[in-house]
């Protein structure tokens, strides 16, 4: 969360020395509606019980490992309860489940199953079968451009770096 406050700020300052012309912040606008297509249609047959927002948190236990509810909701930037709420939805599913700490009986952690794993890597792999044939149709300096400004956009953001996420 600092990190993305750190990003904002940073971000307001770029803002007030660089700021964009509106046709840029449409082409990105149409860009980030065209991934958030290609991210629902990479959900496959598990979009009709899986939203975008489960996934999400799927995603962040495939590639972190369980969690704490409250280090959950942290990561999906939402409020705790509704991180219960999502993960309650997930565990109906068999796509996470629930268990205590080893460490501190305490503590409850939530951690993907096999299930969960399955939908992770099936929609990643869908989803980069998808990037790569809309990738394919542009000549292959464009799609260098394409991915460097990608990447300068997503530091720009404070997004979390690639090794991190299984996407």
């Amino acid at each position: 969360m600092q990190i993305l406050v750190a990003a904002h700020e940073v971000g307001e300052d770029a803002a007030r020395e660089n700021p964009p012309d509106a046709a840029v912040v449409d082409a990105v606008l149409s860009a980030s509606r065209a991934l958030i297509a290609v991210a629902t249609r990479s959900l496959g047959a598990a979009a009709e019980e899986t939203t975008i927002a489960q996934y999400r948190a799927l995603v962040v236990l495939a590639s972190r490992g369980p969690r704490r509810m409250v280090d959950l909701a942290e990561a999906l930037d939402v409020a705790p309860s509704t991180a219960g709420r999502m993960c309650d939805r997930l565990v109906r599913k068999g796509l996470v489940r629930r268990h205590r700490a080893r460490g501190d009986r305490r503590a409850v952690l939530v951690s993907v199953t096999a299930a969960g794993r399955r939908v992770v890597d099936e929609a990643t792999s869908r989803r980069r079968a998808l990037i790569a044939e809309i990738l394919e149709r542009l000549p292959v300096p464009a799609q260098r451009a394409v991915a460097q400004a990608l990447r300068a956009f997503a530091d720009a953001a404070g997004e979390v770096p690639d090794s991190e996420w299984p996407e």
